[in-house]
């Protein structure tokens, strides 16, 4: 099976002791974000855990632990944009993420290893031009670290809207223009170029939809072929990706992006966080009497493959 750390907070840049503590401890609990009461118990063993999916802006608190984990499979995606605090206010400078994406690639493998470009904001100060600038800039870096690049516009959800009114979307015209030409640098720079955001309809402009987090990258970082037995559904024409088991906590991200759709107000992550104890087996908080306890159903789906053919992929 598939475990994930990303979908709903960072926790290789906030809780790199916690997570390694549960590996230590063969098990993490983890709650239901809609029904808190009903609880699951996923096995952190290397026999029925395939590969971990990491999805971080900062993997660097994690790196003293990557011996200790190689026993598990994995796949990372790092988020490096450019943006300055105003959107980011906790997140590595630019050359920082780039120096540890490097470092990071070296340890685990070009093929276990993507970038991510995203959600892209449009304003005065962000403008179309800067973006493609910053795009260039970073897939010249990370040349020969990864043949993998993702992109997406942000998602004005209600929230988000509420909470800052001062994010804007690209105009269409303005995605068209940036897609093609990330489209142009990603070639350049020996990249396949994915979209992960709602404008399916940039496939014809010749832009790859089908999702950012696919079975084959997971199969692909750990040279094996996943018979997967059971497909958990992406939000209907929105998410083309395979969703696997996420054993984090919303609302307990600390880079505090303001476009974050995980988090809620600031207030509500801080004091969430507080909550937070490094020998717990949850995430955030600890048992409470009224929680339900279940197994999850686990079992290695992994078959030997061999992907060496895409170490010299010319694309």
């Amino acid at each position: 099976m598939i475990i994930n750390t990303g979908q709903r907070t960072d926790i290789p840049a906030f809780y790199s002791k916690w997570f390694m503590n549960r590996i230590r401890e063969g098990y993490v609990l983890v709650r239901n974000p809609y029904y808190p009461s009903l609880v699951t118990k996923f096995l952190l063993n290397p026999d029925v855990v395939d590969v971990i999916g990491f999805c971080t802006k900062n993997p660097r608190p994690m790196f003293p632990y990557l011996e200790e984990l190689k026993p598990f499979g994995q796949f990372w995606y790092v988020s490096i944009t450019g943006f300055e605090k105003d959107l980011e206010p906790n997140v590595p400078s630019i050359d920082q993420a780039i120096e540890d994406f490097k470092f990071l690639s070296t340890k685990v493998g070009k093929n276990a290893i993507g970038w991510r470009y995203t959600p892209i904001i449009v304003n005065e100060k962000y403008t179309v031009e800067r973006h493609i600038k910053t795009f260039k800039y970073i897939a010249k870096q990370l040349e020969g670290y990864t043949s993998l690049s993702v992109f997406g516009f942000v998602d004005l959800y209600d929230k988000l809207k509420k909470n800052h009114p001062e994010l804007k979307d690209a105009t269409d015209e303005e995605k068209i223009f940036i897609a093609k030409e990330f489209s142009k640098i990603a070639k350049e720079h020996k990249m396949e170029l994915r979209l992960c955001s709602k404008e399916k309809w940039l496939k014809d402009y010749g832009i790859d939809i089908e999702g950012c987090m696919r079975l084959e990258d997971y199969e692909r970082s750990i040279n094996a072929q996943l018979k997967i037995k059971q497909k958990m559904q992406a939000r209907k024409g929105y998410c083309a990706c395979y969703l696997s088991n996420d054993i984090g906590s919303y609302n307990s991200c600390l880079h505090l992006c303001t476009y974050c759709y995980a988090n809620g107000n600031k207030n509500f992550v801080m004091n969430n966080y507080k909550k937070h104890d490094d020998s717990s087996p949850f995430l955030i908080g600890h048992l409470e009497p009224n929680d339900k306890v279940k197994d999850a159903k686990q079992e290695s789906y992994k078959t030997p493959l061999n992907f060496d053919l895409f170490q010299n992929l010319d694309l």
